[in-house]
């Protein structure tokens, strides 16, 4: 019987609990929230519309009882407080890693086995936190971000072609955030080289726009997305309880890869029943891994931060 435990009952971890259940990834769903009731309910709300959208999946609430998500195989991580006016990047680092760390070792107490995913901000420094706390190879703590950007990307460039946006394949790289590294040169409209269909001031234009696609909707909203980020944690989860093997730009830590150690990068994997089983090394034009670099050194700077909070 698979089962799947969803932290943080907020938009993104009720979103992704919610295809998790339509879709019938797993059998069973758990949804924690430190708020009293909310995850509860939530998953009673999702559970009741089972014989509507015509699904089978159970989904369970708990308010803080981690005992509820004992023997899950996947356990997805979306705690953490927004950064909000007065708050610094370093303060907002401090309280996340806090809540993500406590998480953790509640989730790894009860489910020891358990893949973890992690979707709170900082992204690339909160994977770093969990692998910390878990102690787990890092095959098997992971961040998802690269599925989200890539998607964003994917959808942009649907809009501009004017065609479906499933016919677009596409690997991003990097951090989550400003320095990530979209690959023109590795994105494709049903085999055909999007460089053959787009000019590349128009092309250059969506680059920019994906670099800043959470920013946009914050703008937009007031507050951050959560139907697209839910979702890519969802596709994570399938393709690890089915064992897919599908190849995604996730956040892991490298060493070696790509000439750097010991940095929480996005990166092409084949992600299978044992988490991450490979990680996919591209040939990087000088350019792309100038960008990289870019990128690492400024994910490296975030990870400073971390480190010296808990000296």
């Amino acid at each position: 019987m698979s089962k799947v435990t969803v932290v943080g009952a907020g938009n993104v971890g009720a979103t992704c609990a919610d295809v998790l259940a339509y879709r019938e990834i797993a059998e069973e769903i758990v949804l924690v929230d430190i708020k009293e009731g909310v995850a509860e309910g939530k998953a009673l709300d999702i559970w009741q519309k089972a014989p509507i959208n015509q699904y089978d999946p159970r989904t369970v609430g708990s308010t803080n009882d981690y005992s509820k998500t004992a023997n899950s195989d996947v356990v997805v991580i979306t705690s953490g407080l927004p950064r909000k006016p007065g708050m610094t990047r370093d303060d907002l680092i401090e309280t996340n890693a806090g809540i993500v760390k406590s998480v953790t070792e509640n989730v790894i107490k009860y489910s020891p086995n358990a893949i973890i995913i992690v979707v709170s901000n900082p992204l690339d420094v909160m994977t770093y936190q969990a692998h910390l706390s878990s102690k787990l190879p890092r095959t098997k703590v992971m961040g998802m971000a690269g599925i989200l950007d890539t998607a964003r990307y994917r959808a942009f460039l649907a809009s501009e072609l004017n065609v479906s946006a499933k016919e677009i394949q596409a690997i991003l790289m990097g951090g989550h955030g400003d320095t990530m590294v979209p690959l023109p040169r590795y994105t494709t409209v049903a085999g055909i080289p999007v460089t053959e269909l787009i000019e590349k001031e128009k092309l250059d234009a969506i680059i920019e726009r994906t670099k800043f696609g959470g920013g946009e909707l914050v703008k937009l909203m007031g507050t951050s997305a959560w139907y697209a980020p839910g979702s890519a944690a969802a596709q994570m989860v399938e393709a690890i309880l089915k064992n897919q093997r599908r190849v995604f730009p996730v956040c892991i830590k490298l060493d070696g890869e790509y000439g750097i150690d010991d940095c929480y990068l996005g990166v092409p994997v084949i992600l299978g029943k044992n988490g991450i089983e490979k990680v996919i090394e591209l040939d990087l034009n000088e350019e792309e891994k100038a960008l990289l670099e870019t990128s690492r050194g400024h994910v490296k700077e975030v990870m400073t931060v971390l480190d010296n909070l808990s000296k």
